[in-house]
């Protein structure tokens, strides 16, 4: 039977997590209710306990907790930790690491699918603090069901209510289908830019943040797979029980992907790899008075995709076509040309979405000519869209195409 942790933090709307609570039972998942003491203020742990059929947990020091480390043993039991209502609070401490009552200390250990519905004024919702600790929770792969606008019990209206209770369940109910849906899977997924060195300061490269790469790798994760992640020079923390191996160089890249691609039944190649270096990187700082022009030789680097596209045997190989101009053209062109089973076409022309951005557009291209458009949304949830296809076309029979 699939479980639930359903986190509940203090606001007007916890009595909609009676709903929750009471659509996921009747759908046969086990509930286990954590509430926050600001949470019990609102509605009595008894209204849970009645309905989930289990006692609520309120404190971290409670006595009927047993012997076992219960946030701890909580994670090995449960599939999924949802939590609605989200407040900012809850959120801060998420985002920041403060574990200061039950539900934030699991949360810190907390390593698989997790949902936030996030419920409070409107002009908390907009807040520069809120938003920001949003972003993190996104690019660590928290799912986020966000409010809806509308009439708010302080009287004002706008964004912020919390979201439908029957959408809520159902987005918990569809994160509980593909729990565990790539695992004994080893998915090797390389990210961030590469950096080709000039001389000991200075060098090529370009603005890839790595974010969309890191998603993908935290999915995979979450799914219950072995992931690898090659990573190139970028400031994010490697998502939890991923294996990351830093490079820096295109010539580092590729050596690391040809030595673990035998082994992957996945690769998933989203890195912007630097396309030229030069062709020989002086051995001491270059002096820009001893030379006031300064020209550079530059070679091309090896295409990482086209040549797994040559070796792969079982292996399912997923490209990345970054464009500026003619994106359908020139990514079925690549489709066909490195032989990978799923293309993402992704224009880096946009300002709203892209590299360096949280955001991102794509379109998904098949082998089979079909083609699927992925609307802008957050990297977290193009990366589930992308996994979506992965293991359709991964459970599809050889050389067929994937049900969609």
């Amino acid at each position: 039977m699939k479980g639930v942790i359903l986190g509940i933090s203090g606001g007007i709307a916890v009595y909609k997590a009676v709903e929750i609570l009471r659509r996921l039972s009747e759908r046969g998942i086990r509930v286990q209710v954590v509430m926050t003491a600001h949470a019990r203020k609102f509605v009595a742990p008894l209204t849970f306990q009645a309905l989930s059929g289990q006692r609520v947990i309120t404190s971290l020091f409670d006595p009927q907790n047993g012997s076992e480390v219960e946030h701890i043993h909580l994670r090995r039991e449960y599939d999924l930790l949802l939590v609605a209502p989200a407040t900012a609070n809850i959120l801060g401490k998420f985002a920041q690491g403060i574990a200061d009552d039950f539900l934030s200390t699991l949360y810190l250990a907390w390593n698989k699918e997790l949902i936030v519905a996030p419920a409070m004024n409107a002009e908390m919702w907009r807040h520069a603090a809120v938003r920001r600790n949003l972003e993190l929770l996104r690019e660590r792969g928290v799912r986020v069901v966000d409010p809806e606008e509308g009439f708010l019990a302080c009287g004002d209206v706008g964004a912020g209510r919390l979201a439908d209770p029957v959408r809520i369940a159902d987005q918990a109910l569809q994160a509980l289908e593909k729990t565990g849906d790539l695992c004994g899977k080893t998915v090797l997924v390389n990210a961030g830019p590469t950096v080709e060195a000039i001389d000991p300061v200075r060098f090529l490269s370009n603005r890839s943040s790595g974010k969309m790469g890191y998603a993908l790798a935290a999915e995979a994760a979450r799914r219950g797979a072995r992931v690898i992640l090659v990573s190139g020079p970028v400031s994010l923390a490697p998502p939890a029980g991923v294996e990351k191996i830093p490079v820096v160089s295109a010539a580092e890249m590729g050596e690391a992907m040809d030595r673990l691609f035998p082994d992957a039944d996945i690769a998933i190649l989203a890195a912007a790899v630097c396309d030229y270096a030069p062709k020989q990187a002086a051995p001491q700082k270059i002096k820009n008075r001893e030379q006031p022009e300064l020209r550079l030789e530059l070679k091309a680097t090896r295409d990482i995709l086209a040549g797994l596209g040559k070796k792969k045997t079982r292996q399912l190989l997923v490209g990345f076509a970054a464009e500026t101009e003619n994106l359908m053209d020139n990514a079925r062109r690549k489709l066909a040309e490195k032989n990978v089973d799923l293309l993402v076409a992704n224009d880096v022309s946009s300002r709203d979405s892209g590299l360096e951005s949280d955001y991102n557009r794509v379109t998904l291209l098949f082998r089979d000519g079909s083609s699927r458009e992925i609307p802008r949304m957050p990297k977290s949830e193009v990366a589930r869209a992308i996994l979506d296809a992965v293991v359709s076309l991964a459970a599809a029979p050889q050389g067929g195409p994937a049900e969609r």
